[in-house]
C-alpha cells in the first residue's frame, strides 16, 4: 500500500509541533538524562499521545496514518534537542511496530499496533547476539517446537528498550546454523514466564536512550505468536531493517543539523581578535562543508523516503542514505567541536553531546562497513 502523497506545507506544520514539544518537554531535561543514564519513559509515552510512536500505523490501528517522509521530520526534529530520545522513536516505530504492521496477520496487528502507537505499550526488537551482529545466520538463540507451543532458550543484546519494552518483537532459530530460512519471528510480551531483562549497556553516548540484554530461559510461546509462517523471520528482518535504515539516517541528519545550527551560531557570537570566528576563512570554509554534506545528506535520505512510500525497492538506496547521512554525522559533529574549541569540549554546549551520540549511527542497523557491502552486491548485482 502506497503512503499518502506528501504536502510541503504538512511537513512545515509537523516540523513546528515536533520542535514546539521538544522545547518544553525535552531540552530542559537532555544533560540530566544523559547523565543519569535515564529513559524517559513518560516523555515517550507523550510523544505516543502526540501521535509520533505511530507515526506509519493506519489509522485503522490508532495511529496517525503519515508517510516516510514525515517520519524522517519528526525523527529530524527531535534528534536536533535529543538524539537519545530520537534514537527510542526511530526503534519503536521502525522496528517493534513497523514488523507488527508488515508482517503480521489481521488479528496481531489490532491486538498491537494500537497500544504501540498511541505508546501505551513501548516496543522492542530483538536480531543481535553477543556473538552475531552482523552475522546472524550464526544466533544461538533457539526456538524448540512443543506441540502447539515453542519454547525459547537464549539471549539478545544491544536491544533498544531490552528492560523496559513491554512487547518484543524477537527472531530467534529454528532450523539449521546459517540457513537464511531457518530463523522465525515471534512477538513476546513482557511477564511472559522466562522472558526478562539482562545487563543494561554503560555507553558512550545516547545515554537516555536503553540498550539491553533480552533473556529468554525456557520461555513457552503459542504458535498464534508467530509473525508470518515458520523460517521467515530473518528474510522479515532483512526488509525491515531497510525501512529502519531510513530511520538512522533521519537520525544522522538531526545530530548533524544541530550541531552545525549550534556552531552557526556560536561563531557569530564567539568574538577573536575584534570580530566573529564566522568572519574568518577557516571558520568560514567549515561551516560550507558541514552545509554541503548535510544537503547530499538530505537528498539522498529523502530518495530513499520517496521509494520507500512508492512501495518501490529501496535496499541499495536506504543503505547509501544510512552510510552517507551517517559518516557525515560523524563529521559534522567533529568540526562542530573544533569550532567551538575548548568550550565544545564541556557539557555546557551541545555539541559534545552531539559528537558522543553521533558514533552509534555508524554502528547501528548494519555498520558503515556492511552498507558498503550492501551496495557493492546490489550495484555489481544489478
Amino acid at each position: 500500500m502506497e503512503a499518502p502523497v506528501t504536502n510541503p506545507t504538512d511537513l512545515d506544520m509537523i516540523a513546528q509541533t515536533v520542535r514546539d514539544f521538544a522545547e518544553k518537554h525535552i531540552r530542559p531535561y537532555v544533560m540530566e538524562w544523559d547523565e543519569a543514564q535515564h529513559f524517559p519513559v513518560e516523555t515517550m509515552k507523550k510523544l505516543g499521545e502526540m501521535g509520533f510512536m505511530g507515526v506509519l500505523v493506519p489509522e485503522e490501528y490508532g495511529g496517525s496514518g503519515l508517510g516516510y517522509q514525515e517520519y524522517i521530520t519528526v525523527i529530524e526534529e527531535v534528534t536536533k534537542v535529543c538524539s537519545s530520545v530520537g534514537l527510542s522513536l526511530a526503534a519503536h516505530n521502525s522496528l517493534c511496530t513497523g514488523h507488527i504492521l508488515a508482517f503480521g496477520n489481521e488479528e496481531q496487528k489490532r491486538k498491537y499496533l494500537p497500544k504501540l502507537a498511541t505508546a501505551e505499550w513501548i516496543g522492542a526488537w530483538g536480531l543481535t547476539e553477543a556473538n552475531t551482529g552482523s552475522d546472524a545466520g550464526r544466533m544461538q538463540c533457539v526456538a524448540e517446537k512443543d506441540g502447539d507451543y515453542y519454547v525459547i532458550n537464549g539471549s539478545k543484546n544491544w536491544i533498544t528498550h531490552g528492560k523496559s519494552g513491554d512487547v518484543a518483537v524477537v527472531i530467534v532459530r529454528t532450523g539449521e546454523l546459517l540457513d537464511s530460512h531457518g530463523m522465525t519471528a515471534f512477538i513476546v510480551e513482557r511477564g511472559t514466564p522466562g522472558f526478562s531483562g539482562g545487563k543494561k549497556e554503560n555507553k558512550l553516548g545516547m545515554r537516555a536512550s536503553e540498550t539491553a540484554e533480552m533473556v529468554f530461559d525456557n520461555c513457552r510461546i503459542h504458535k498464534s505468536q508467530m509473525l508470518g509462517n515458520e523460517g521467515e523471520g530473518f528474510i522479515q528482518s532483512m526488509k525491515i531493517l531497510d525501512g529502519g535504515r531510513i530511520s538512522i539516517a533521519a537520525l544522522s541528519l538531526g545530530i548533524a543539523k544541530g550541531s552545525y545550527e549550534a556552531s552557526v551560531k556560536y561563531s557569530k557570537e564567539r568574538q577573536q581578535f575584534g570580530q566573529p570566528i564566522a568572519k574568518f576563512q577557516a571558520i568560514g570554509f567549515k561551516l560550507a562543508d558541514m552545509a554541503t554534506k548535510i544537503q547530499a545528506a538530505e537528498l539522498l535520505t529523502r530518495k530513499a523516503a520517496d521509494l520507500k512510500n512508492a512501495g518501490k525497492k529501496v535496499t541499495t538506496m536506504s543503505a547509501m542514505a544510512k552510510y552517507f547521512a551517517s559518516e557525515t554525522c560523524v563529521e559534522v559533529a567533529t568540526d562542530a567541536i573544533q569550532i567551538h574549541g575548548g568550550y565544545g569540549y564541556t557539557k555546557e554546549f551541545p555539541v559534545e553531546k552531539f559528537f558522543r551520540d553521533s558514533k552509534l549511527c555508524t554502528i547501528g542497523e548494519g555498520t558503515s562497513e556492511i552498507q558498503k557491502l550492501v551496495i557493492s552486491r546490489n550495484i555489481l548485482k544489478d
